[in-house]
């Protein structure tokens, strides 16, 4: 068994105009303070990283990581949620993601397209150069309007979408495996791959895919009322990393699984800050450390409530209590009798 690293924090949700976190430098400190040993970079700020440099100057990874070293701070993964997110977008989400591109290829699906493909590419060259070995992304998503069949979803719907899903991708996991990094897919409503059962499509449509793995985010299948633990048992071989996020389900006579257009803090399922919701992270922590997870613990802060000052003091001694020192040892070994071959078939009466 071994140990996991942390904790770690994702920036994204704690970027702003205000110091502390205007800056890479500022808020790695921030972060630092706080006890954070690891921090994930998203990599569509520029003031967290220029990813075009990153891909082509091992000078500037270097320098990177030192600056961050000399903070008390490393880099945990890169993540392209938002460039993930557009290699695969169905039309009637193209007003609202356009913001996520560059503003050349807005307006143009198939260029947006090509850009997010080439945006993850740079991010694999980047996390190699970085000496990182998994990052973090979204799918995209051709086949979620259709998500529930009603009217009546076409004969092959669902299996044209993740061809092309998966057609998409491919290139894009070659690039990763070139660069001996694992692409981790935060399984997310919104997301063609959101649960098990589809995570398993793509892979199976990927060609079994070894580069094709899973961000754990226990959050969002308490959401969607899964079972995030026996999730473990089955995909623990994928798991690479791992976001830490809290969340509850209180379903009423009202409102359930789709929560009714409410706003989060009136749904039945709602994120919270951790040790606020309903997450059992003692078993998730168990699992992990059991089935050899050795990568990072990774706050991300999504809060209906509380302040994301507040939830990342409090989150850092959280992931910290959790994490757990793997013994090396059998509890009882101080028993042991240093039997040999001869000695156990003596046992056994043979």
């Amino acid at each position: 068994m071994k140990t996991i690293k942390g904790p770690a924090i994702f920036l994204a949700q704690f970027m702003g105009d205000e110091a502390p976190f205007n800056s890479l430098d500022s808020i790695a400190r921030y972060m630092a303070d706080l006890g954070y040993k690891g921090i994930q970079i998203p990599t569509w700020d520029a003031r967290c990283i220029d990813l075009k440099q990153a891909a082509e100057s091992k000078t500037y990874c270097d320098e990177y990581k030192g600056k961050l070293k000399d903070i008390g701070v490393e880099v945990t993964e890169l993540s392209t949620h938002l460039q993930g997110q557009l290699v695969a977008s169905h039309p009637t989400y193209d007003a609202m993601f356009d913001g996520f591109a560059a503003p050349e290829v807005r307006n143009n699906p198939k260029a947006r397209a090509e850009w997010a493909a080439d945006q993850l590419k740079l991010a694999a060259k980047a996390s190699q150069n970085l000496g990182l070995k998994a990052s973090a992304t979204f799918s995209g998503a051709l086949a979620w309007p259709y998500l529930y069949p009603w009217p009546q979803r076409p004969a092959g719907l669902v299996e044209t979408a993740f061809g092309e899903l998966a057609k998409r991708w491919k290139p894009i996991l070659n690039a990763y495996d070139e660069a001996g990094v694992d692409v981790c897919y935060e399984l997310h409503p919104g997301e063609d791959l959101f649960d098990g059962a589809t995570f398993e499509r793509f892979v199976e449509a990927v060609d079994g895919h070894p580069r094709a793995n899973i961000n754990y985010d226990p959050s969002h299948f308490v959401l969607q009322q899964l079972d995030y633990l026996e999730f473990i048992d089955l995909y623990h071989d994928r798991i690479k990393a791992f976001h830490v996020k809290d969340a509850e389900f209180n379903p009423t006579g009202r409102q359930g699984v789709y929560s009714g257009f409410a706003g989060w803090a009136d749904r039945a399922g709602r994120f919270r800050s951790l040790g606020d919701g309903q997450v059992d992270f003692a078993g998730i922590f168990s699992k992990l450390s059991q089935y050899d997870y050795d990568s990072w613990a990774v706050l991300e802060w999504e809060c209906c409530i509380k302040s994301p000052t507040q939830g990342a003091a409090e989150g850092a001694p959280f992931i910290a209590s959790h994490i757990i020192e793997v013994t090396e040892k059998a509890f009882d070994d101080f028993a042991g009798t240093g039997a040999d071959e001869a000695f156990n078939r003596k046992v056994l009466g043979l």
